[in-house]
């Protein structure tokens, strides 16, 4: 499943959704733009970059990282990546900081002594989003977040949940339907091995042959050719020896 895309449609369509990570987020966190910032000598890009609003006053820039794989050398890419960026945009902005979610601690960097002051710091937030709670006592936007790291047995209900809770409780119909729509597409993604009408069954709501719908299966389906390639030759080797 892919998380990353996942959480990029989540920030696209509510940027501020990010901001409900934090116990202090910035007072004109709606006004907060998500988007992808390039960066040149050397050039690089990077992809969840949290905006603040064109104004006379400079604002702080978040950097997002979604993490769901272990990755050795994380923290040295993402502050470098993230200080090169501020650095050349210093002018813009008067502060920066950085949120790095998690589905659980084991999937966070080994060695992160050289940047213990920074982690600990109130500039830098990690998220454990197994760590957040009862997916049924979580504001919506939290739980669309644990609803990705949900086990597949528990999945369809907390998805049913979710969408009954949306219907009841948001009485914004363009929101509404936005938030049912991102449920409908996080189970696509988490389900693609089964058929449309599978996972209409499953969570007892209808799902239209969209865009978004056909590009789930077919990553679903990339990733399992890769996942079976990565099988394969680890047999190979296995069997060699």
């Amino acid at each position: 499943m892919r998380r990353d895309s996942i959480f990029y449609r989540l920030f696209q369509q509510s940027p501020a959704l990010v901001f409900e990570l934090l116990e202090t987020p910035p007072a004109n966190a709606t006004d907060y733009r998500f988007d992808s910032v390039a960066v040149k000598e050397p050039k690089f890009e990077i992809d969840g970059v949290f905006l603040p609003p064109d104004t006379e006053d400079a604002g702080v820039v978040y950097f997002c990282e979604v993490q769901f794989q272990k990755d050795e050398q994380l923290y040295e890419r993402l502050f470098g990546e993230s200080f090169l960026y501020f650095y050349r945009n210093r002018n813009r902005y008067s502060n920066w900081s950085v949120v790095v979610i998690y589905p659980t601690r084991s999937i966070e960097q080994s060695d992160i002594s050289p940047y213990r002051s920074l982690l600990n710091s109130t500039q830098v937030k990690r998220v454990y989003l197994d760590e957040l709670g009862d997916i049924q006592k979580l504001p919506l936007g939290l739980a669309l977040m644990v609803l990705t790291t949900a086990k597949e047995e528990q999945a369809p209900e907390e998805a049913r949940y979710l969408v009954t809770k949306t219907q009841e409780e948001v009485t914004e119909p363009a929101v509404s339907s936005a938030i049912i729509e991102m449920i409908k597409t996080i189970m696509v993604y988490k389900f693609t091995e089964l058929s449309r009408q599978e996972v209409e069954a499953m969570m007892g709501i209808s799902l239209q042959d969209t865009r978004v719908y056909r590009e789930a299966k077919a990553e679903g389906r990339q990733e399992g050719r890769q996942e079976g390639r990565q099988e394969g030759r680890q047999e190979g080797r296995q069997e060699g020896r």
